[in-house]
């Protein structure tokens, strides 16, 4: 079974980093993860999907056809903001990029579920989870290859 890799976050500003972190993890083998919509989660998926990468897409309303186009599986929830439990548990690891009060929460029930969660450096900033100053730095440390 493949590694799945959450990766959580938003925000115009934080594309590169995302499609670089999508990039990176698929190269590496990796299935992505995100809750499948626009910004951060498209760019995550364009990034796997440029090197012949597999992504999930988590969508928080009831149509698939709101997934972002990079996605290759959609899981339609219908739940709104309870996807972000979903999100959080599909991965092996978290990777956050960006992001808002969403993704806190998504930081928060990854961290309660036992996940390893890495921030990149520049976006939120908490208390007792990683960071990391670059794409290769959070993919190295949420595929454990970095402590």
């Amino acid at each position: 079974m493949a590694r799945q890799i959450s990766v959580i976050g938003s925000g115009a500003e934080w594309e590169a980093a995302a499609e670089e972190v999508g990039r990176l993890l698929a190269e590496a083998g990796c299935t992505v993860v995100t809750g499948g919509l626009g910004e951060v989660m498209a760019a995550a998926h364009r990034g796997a999907k440029s090197v012949g990468g597999t992504t999930i897409a988590i969508v928080p309303g009831e149509r698939r056809e709101d997934a972002n186009p990079w996605a290759d599986h959609v899981v339609v929830t219908g739940i709104g903001h309870g996807r972000n439990l979903a999100v959080a548990a599909s991965g092996d690891a978290v990777i956050a990029v960006g992001g808002e009060w969403g993704t806190l929460a998504e930081v928060a029930l990854a961290k309660t579920l036992g996940r390893t969660v890495v921030v990149l450096d520049g976006g939120l900033t908490v208390d007792g989870v990683r960071t990391a100053a670059t794409p290769q730095e959070a993919v190295d440390v949420a595929l454990g290859l970095r402590s």
